[in-house]
């Protein structure tokens, strides 16, 4: 038995957030997520009522993946242009 150089090796697979359908993660469009577990409504209230007077709410972080015609179509990302399409490093 010989072993697979890991070129030839597959990426793993992730869900898309908005389509649901599996995405090379190395492909997958990548965005990280901090959004406050109560809403902005609901904060002042939970401040009034909070025993303790320097409490602050915890966040709640979350990475998110998409595919590209999702993140397209979300407007997540933009279209590119051919050449700029090889361009690989982050905005």
């Amino acid at each position: 038995l010989t072993s697979i150089p890991r070129s030839s090796q597959q990426v793993k697979r992730v869900f898309c957030e908005s389509s649901g359908s599996m995405v090379p993660k190395d492909k997958a469009v990548k965005r990280f997520l901090v959004r406050n577990i109560v809403e902005s409504a609901a904060i002042r209230d939970l401040q009034e009522s909070c025993v303790f007077d320097s409490y602050v709410l915890p966040k709640l972080y979350r990475k998110v993946y998409y595919c590209i015609s999702a993140a397209i179509h979300s407007k997540v990302v933009r279209v590119r242009s051919v050449q700029a399409r090889r361009i690989r490093e982050p905005p």
